[in-house]
């Protein structure tokens, strides 16, 4: 073996080492994960969801996920922009409301329907499950971690409390997705397409009269400083209307990690987490409520049984207009809303974890 050979071999040993040194330290090096969302750092979300998740991941990882939190739109940017920015890659991973970019994820839209929810624990484990069979072509381009709904939603006004139909005509109520602002318009009112960091100043302002959210985001918001009035539906009804969220990763960064810190994030996502941001968004109602009512001047209303119904009647054509919407786009929307109800109600049974069959219309 001559002088230049061997050198050659040796040279060869040592790129191979130097390559594997960079590959061990690579590997040693914790991925930091960039998770961006709309909300303040003291809200339900981001204290009972997503920072103890990333502590999960961090854990479950030996330390080699972390995760790099920033709320309130800390990166830049306006709530309908997460979508994009986890799409790009501009951030790793976001929460926010598919239904703040209309048109774009018209699968997940059902749940949004007027009376369709029971709790939101349960409806969250039906939106996975529906996700797998319907809306996995809608959110090819991403990762998706999680589908959730919020607890039940309801009115909060300015100047008066609504308790009948008659009292929502005229007033400008602010709707966070495109299936609420309709449901708005058809018991009387005129909507108002808004993110709900948007609510205070506009409700401040009186650009507003009122406003759909749940009782859980309320403290966050500081919504019972401006808003005085709280309409509550009855409870043997579902819920007047929810909210469908996502919590996604971008998806090139998901497929970029070594197998060992994609098994940590599958057993991190899916049904099962799913269900248990449904079920803390369940939880945060009732002290969320107790504090809005503490507030001076506050005061609550709960809407009888028998004026539902008259609610329900005036908002039943929504579930016929989003099927044609649905079959317009070459989607099966009868077979859509059917199992949507037929999740929903399975996993409100007992079976699940639910407390029977809410009344219906």
């Amino acid at each position: 073996m001559n002088h230049r050979t061997r050198l050659g071999k040796v040279t060869r040993a040592l790129f191979a080492i130097a390559g594997a040194l960079f590959a061990w330290n690579a590997a040693a090096q914790p991925v930091t994960l960039r998770v961006h969302h709309f909300l303040p750092a003291s809200s339900t979300a981001h204290q009972n969801f997503i920072k103890p998740w990333c502590d999960r991941i961090e854990r479950e990882s030996k330390d080699k996920l972390r995760c790099q939190i920033f709320p309130a739109m800390q990166l830049g940017g306006k709530p309908p922009e997460l979508i994009d920015q986890v799409r790009t890659g501009a951030v790793d991973i976001i929460w926010t409301l598919p239904g703040y970019t209309p048109g774009r994820f018209p699968s997940m839209e059902v749940f949004e329907l007027p009376f369709m929810s029971k709790s939101a624990e349960a409806t969250s484990r039906a939106a996975w499950d529906y996700y797998i069979k319907y809306g996995t072509n809608d959110f090819k381009d991403y990762k998706p971690l999680a589908f959730h709904v919020h607890d039940d939603g309801f009115i909060h006004t300015r100047t008066k409390i609504v308790r009948t139909l008659d009292d929502i005509r005229g007033m400008k109520i602010r709707a966070g997705t495109r299936l609420t602002a309709r449901l708005v318009e058809m018991l009387g009112g005129t909507p108002v397409p808004m993110p709900v960091t948007g609510i205070f100043g506009a409700l401040s302002k009186g650009a507003i009269d009122g406003t759909t959210v749940p009782w859980e985001v309320v403290p966050a918001i500081k919504l019972q400083e401006v808003a005085h009035f709280h309409t509550e539906t009855d409870p043997l009804v579902p819920a007047l209307y929810t909210s469908v969220f996502v919590f996604a990763m971008n998806k090139a960064k998901y497929e970029s990690l070594p197998p060992d810190l994609k098994a940590v994030i599958d057993h991190n996502s899916g049904r099962e987490l799913s269900t248990q941001i449904g079920r803390t968004f369940d939880e945060a109602s009732a002290p969320a409520r107790k504090l809005a009512l503490s507030e001076p001047g506050n005061e609550v209303y709960t809407v009888p049984y028998q004026e539902m119904v008259l609610w329900e009647r005036a908002s039943v054509r929504l579930y016929a207009e989003w099927v044609q919407d649905m079959l317009k786009k070459g989607s099966q929307g009868q077979d859509m809303l059917a199992d949507a109800r037929a999740l929903v109600e399975m996993y409100s049974s007992p079976m699940f974890g639910g407390h029977g069959s809410t009344r219906r219309f």
